[in-house]
Parts: C-alpha cells; structure tokens; sequence
C-alpha cells in the first residue's frame, strides 16, 4: 500500500537549503566542533558543509569524520560478501545492467545445487556475511527468497558456515516482510536511487520499482513488521549529490522521530557502466573522487551512529583512502552476477553483471591493504546474534559505546581468519597488528582475548562477545 504524499523528503525545502552562501572558516569550525559531541547534525548545518569547496575546509571535514568513526566504532572495517540469486527482473530502471529490456545478458536464477556452489566457493575464501540480492521478478518471489536463506544457513564446508545474511531486495508488504523477519536476517537494505521525484520517475519508466511513494515508504513497512535493522541509500550521479544528501539525512531522521530507531547501515554506490545500459556510461549528474570523499565524510559527520557501506563499484585506490573518512562496511572480492563465484576468472563473468567493478581485489588481497593501514578486518556479527539490534544498538552506537564490543570481536573474528585461511606473508603482519591492539587493551579484556585466542588454536570457533 503506497502512501498518498510525501511526509518524509521536503524536496523544495532541501533544495532551497543549497542556495545559500558557504559557511566562514568561525561557522565551519562551529559546526564540527558540534559533531563532535556525537550527536549528529541537523539538515541545516549539514547542508553548510555540503557547500564547502575549499581544499583545507574539506581536509578540515575529513579529519573530524576519522575521529568520529574511530571514537564510534574504532578502526575495523567489517567485511561482506554480495551474492546474487537472479538477474530477473521486470522493471525497467535505465542505469542497471539487469533492467528487463536489456537483451544483451543472459538470464539466470539459481538452483540449490548452484546456490550451495557460490556459498562453499565464499566460505572457502573465508567469508562469514553475505549480502543476498536479487532483481525484482516474480521468478524470485519471497518463498524463492526464504528457501535460499534457509539453504545458505544449512551449508557447512569444512566447519565454515555463514553466520549472518543481510537482504537487499525489492520492497515487499508488511505480511512477507513478517516472513522474511523470521528467517535471522541482519539488516533489510534498498535504495531508494533518488530521493527527486520528477527524477525518479525518469529513470524508472515501468515496472513496480516506477511507484516513488511505495518505494520511499519501504521501511516504515519493515520496521512495522518488526525488522529492528534497516539501511538505505542513495545512487549517486543520478541527480545533485548535495540534495540526495540532505535527503538521506531527513530520511534517516524520519526513521528515528517514527521508529524510535534510524538505519543501521547507508550504502553510497555511484553509478559504474553497466552492459546494456547508455544512461550507465554517461551519467546525468557525476561525481567527482573529491566530492566522493566530501560526501563520505559528511554522512559520518552527520549521522555518526550509522554504518555506511562501500562497495567493489569503486577503483582499490579510491577504497583504501576512503577507509580513513567513516566507511566501516565494505564488501571484498564481489562478483555482481548470478553464478559468478563459480566461473573460471578468466573475466567473463562480468558480461551478464549488474555494473562494473572498479576493485577486483581477492578477500586476501583487500585484507592485506587493510591490514596495512593499520586497521582491523573484521567478520564479526556478533550483535546481530547477541540481539544488540535496533534501538539497542543505536543506544550503545550513538555515544560510542559499541566499539566495547566491535574491536574485540573485530580481533577475535580476524584471528579466525588468519589461522584458517591467511597465507604466511599476511599471516606474520597480521599477528604483529593484532598483539599490538591487544597491548593496548585495558588489562582485563586483554586477557580475555588472549585466552579466547588459546581456544581458537585449541579449534574451537565462533566466540563472540
């Protein structure tokens, strides 16, 4: 049931906000000083920064924004893996490789047998979460979607499992979100692509995905429904990336007035070229790297309790840098086609993808970057199992409590990894980072780790705190 207005985007209202003048070096400095104190900022203060243009005015933004992410989460970064289950799909949206009149690629939904392929194939590779998606079809309706779920969570390969599955497909009503509840997902994701909607309904001419109102209201229907974790997004280079901002923000704050809760997780893709796709090569309203940074780190500014996500669209130089500006999710070693994992790396299995990767990095590879800059990578999904979700979570995140759990289980997670699956090089600076962390550590929790440590030599796996 779409709603019949708008409550949530005040599209003039944010527009307007853009128009004014950018902020003096006293207001600049004023604002930051603000968000600091963790409590996120209004659309208005946010809306100043989205006007800054100087460079040392944004290298100004960008260092607040790594201190905020470090005091709310620390320095891990969290690791993913997306699996798609079909390229079905019967919209019509212009920058998306899977849109229904594309007759370039060829269509696929898989089977168990393929399904149970492409999770042994990533837990193989060390992956613990996986983000499922699927285009929008009847093919792959909500009984598809739990029958999958069920699969991947059966599927053991040499005492690796997959613990935890996030859910990024088309919007449902409030009676299949209550079956997709039950299923122990993590977080609900969709996009809503752009928040303009004499925009929206350009790039999305047929197809379900046209209706602007039934998608922007998607979440109040999951939270109805009792998902507690949800995450929006915004596709960037479809319109003004200032004013998708902004909206992400009124969205966010939309969520908390209603739900009591705002998102879990914003996503940031940008737009990559996509096979079959014209709009895809040449988007309406590119971003640029620079303003790709300034946006990263004004979402931690602005919502500083939110996780936001990066994906394989974008270069591994590009990552490595927006590591230090508030991403603490990213996803490693992604293939964005159905059945992908499985094929031969011979590169074919980008012709029937939904976009273009930018990072083709191996899981070890990424890890190895990461570890090299000094953070922890991490596969933990400790909250989501300890049911730290919703308010909850948001109340240990909002005043930086939460990294009281995330860097331990960070380390524990990490050490899992490394004995199972690092190789010598990685495994030898791996162990330097991770005993100089635990040197660091309060007495008592240190100790902790370390006997949990001499556990996980002993075999034992999966301890989280």
């Amino acid at each position: 049931m779409a709603n019949s207005k708008n409550k949530i985007i005040e599209k003039e209202k944010l527009y307007n906000l853009l128009k004014q003048k950018s902020p003096t070096t006293n207001e600049l400095n004023e604002i930051l000083n603000r968000s600091l104190k963790l409590k996120g900022l209004d659309i208005y203060d946010v809306a100043k920064l989205l006007l800054v243009n100087q460079k040392k005015q944004v290298e100004k933004i960008q260092e607040t924004a790594k201190i905020i992410k470090e005091k709310i989460y620390g320095n891990r970064l969290v690791l993913f893996a997306p699996l798609y289950l079909s390229n079905h799909c019967s919209n019509n949206c212009l920058y998306c490789g899977f849109r229904k009149d594309n007759k370039s690629i060829i269509r696929k939904k898989l089977n168990n047998e393929e399904i149970e392929n492409e999770v042994k194939i990533l837990l193989k590779q060390g992956h613990k979460r996986l983000l499922v998606l699927t285009g929008e079809s009847e093919v792959t309706d909500i009984n598809y979607i739990i029958e999958s779920i069920r699969l991947i969570y059966k599927i053991n390969f040499n005492n690796n499992y997959i613990r935890r599955i996030n859910v990024e497909i088309a919007p449902l009503e409030i009676k299949d979100f209550k079956k997709l509840k039950n299923e122990k997902i993590g977080t609900y994701i969709c996009f809503q692509e752009t928040y303009d909607e004499e925009k929206y309904k350009i790039y999305h001419p047929e197809g379900k995905k046209s209706d602007y109102l039934y998608r922007l209201y998607v979440m109040d229907r999951a939270m109805r429904a009792g998902i507690k974790d949800v995450g929006i997004g915004s596709l960037f280079g479809l319109n003004d990336y200032k004013f998708e901002v902004l909206a992400l923000i009124q969205h966010a704050k939309y969520l908390e007035q209603n739900f009591d809760c705002g998102p879990h997780t914003i996503s940031i893709p940008r737009i990559e070229p996509a096979k079959g796709s014209l709009l895809s090569v040449n988007p309406p309203d590119p971003v640029s790297d620079i303003d790709f940074k300034k946006i990263v780190a004004i979402l931690r500014i602005s919502v500083p309790y939110t996780g936001i996500i990066l994906s394989t669209r974008e270069t591994e130089k590009l990552r490595d840098e927006l590591f230090k500006y508030g991403v603490s999710q990213i996803s490693a070693g992604s293939r964005t086609n159905p059945g992908a994992y499985s094929k031969k790396a011979d590169n074919n299995y980008t012709n029937d993808a939904q976009f273009s990767l930018g990072d083709h990095r191996t899981l070890q590879e990424v890890i190895s970057a990461i570890v090299d800059m000094g953070h922890i990578p991490s596969f933990c999904t400790a909250c989501y199992r300890k049911n730290r979700i919703g308010k909850d979570f948001m109340d240990l995140a909002k005043p930086g409590l939460i990294q009281k759990f995330c860097e331990p289980n960070a380390l524990i997670t990490f050490y899992e990894y490394i004995k199972d699956f690092a190789d010598v090089k990685l495994k030898e600076k791996s162990l330097n980072l991770i005993y100089k962390k635990i040197s660091k550590m309060q007495k008592n929790l240190a100790i902790k780790i370390k006997l949990i440590i001499d556990e996980i030599n002993n075999g034992k796996r999966d301890i989280y705190l």
